[in-house]
């Protein structure tokens, strides 16, 4: 009768122990959507800085890829502000690699370039922070400001691009006040006590043709 009572109380504890981890992974990250659905820009808002474009010269959909031309500067930004999230991206360069990037919080009104923190796509620079003020975050014990100038803030460590031609994956991750950056699983950049903690999601036109695919957001809990 112990030993029954024994097995018992061990199964009644491990499938409480189990129920515990599912619910504080469940907790800790819910809700996966995809930003962009593969077939065309809905959810989606294009901002160019010059007017003789049109919007599909320089973003557009084409076999389940959102392609950018780079023809002038800009970017396709979310219809909704977002805080609180995992961003997973896939980009690659189809030709000579160039200039792009991530922008997470960007701030109203649309203009180029908006109030926001850059996670960077240049070609050998992935990973580095721009801030494009006025903002601030802090990395390490340095606190990084700019008032209405740009200020770039280098990766921690040496590339880890993929060659043009080939899918690159970068996973950011902004929790509170803070924005984590890995580049195809590197650990790149980690910052905190940013000024700015929501807005808009941007991929960035700067001169370069580009591609992006598997958008998606993961909300975390606050």
């Amino acid at each position: 009768m112990a030993n029954k009572m024994t097995q018992f109380i061990l199964i009644s504890a491990c499938a409480m122990l189990i129920l515990i981890t599912g619910c504080a992974q469940k907790k800790q990250q819910v809700s996966a959507v995809q930003l962009f659905n593969g077939t065309d820009l809905s959810g989606w808002h294009i901002v160019l800085a010059d007017s003789q474009y049109a919007e599909n010269d320089v973003f557009f959909v084409k076999d389940s890829v959102l392609h950018c031309t780079g023809a002038t500067n800009g970017y396709i930004r979310t219809d909704n502000d977002c805080a609180n999230y995992t961003l997973t991206v896939d980009w690659r360069w189809i030709g000579e690699p160039g200039n792009s990037g991530v922008f997470v919080h960007a701030q109203p009104p649309d203009k180029v370039w908006p109030q926001t923190i850059e996670c960077q796509l240049m070609a050998g620079h992935a990973g580095d922070f721009v801030l494009i003020g006025p903002n601030s975050i802090k990395i390490d014990t340095t606190m990084y400001e700019t008032t209405h100038k740009s200020k770039g803030i280098g990766k921690m460590h040496e590339s880890s691009e993929k060659p043009a031609g080939e899918w690159n994956h970068y996973k950011i991750v902004c929790k509170d006040d803070s924005i984590t950056c890995y580049v195809n699983g590197v650990l790149q950049n980690s910052g905190g006590i940013a000024s700015i903690t929501s807005g808009k999601i941007c991929l960035q036109s700067e001169g370069t043709p580009i591609e992006f695919r598997n958008i998606t957001m993961t909300t975390l809990e606050k």
